[in-house]
């Protein structure tokens, strides 16, 4: 292929760019939220329950306020796991159960591939800031409050 082929597939490309950060805005817009409790401590949690928000996450996202985080609900609870692509945060995630109960923590680096997996069958995941979950005490056993008011998972 030569030079001018390339270049002229440029305006195509950043039309299609263009329209993907158009919907990701969008489909931010549109995540409810919700507030969660945690051993006394309150956080506002956007709501990621459809497959296209769960796929998007925390994407292409600067920074994540102290006490904001993403829930995901998933419609079958399950060995679900998290990644980090394109993804320039340092996170944790929580794996809860169905009744909100934590399962397991991990620690996730930005950009990374590798897989975080519930240790058991996951109902919900909670991303926050890296640390959050450790630097409050909270570990597997403690139960969220709040999860009543997320929509089902689709």
């Amino acid at each position: 292929m030569d030079l001018r082929n390339r270049a002229s597939r440029w305006p195509a490309l950043l039309l299609a760019l263009g329209i993907a950060l158009a919907a990701m805005r969008v489909a931010l817009a549109q995540s409810p939220t919700i507030p969660l409790r945690i051993n006394g401590h309150e956080v506002q949690a956007e709501v990621a329950h459809t497959p296209e928000s769960r796929s998007l996450g925390l994407m292409y996202r600067k920074a994540l306020p102290e006490n904001r985080g993403m829930l995901f609900v998933y419609r079958e609870p399950g060995y679900h796991a998290m990644w980090m692509v394109n993804t320039v945060i340092p996170l944790s995630v929580a794996f809860l159960d169905q009744r909100g109960v934590i399962l397991n923590i991990r620690d996730m680096k930005p950009l990374s591939e590798d897989a975080h997996t519930a240790a058991d069958l996951a109902g919900y995941a909670l991303e926050m800031n890296a640390g959050w979950f450790r630097i409050r005490g909270i570990g597997p056993g403690t139960r969220i409050e709040g999860l009543a008011a997320a929509p089902e998972g689709q």
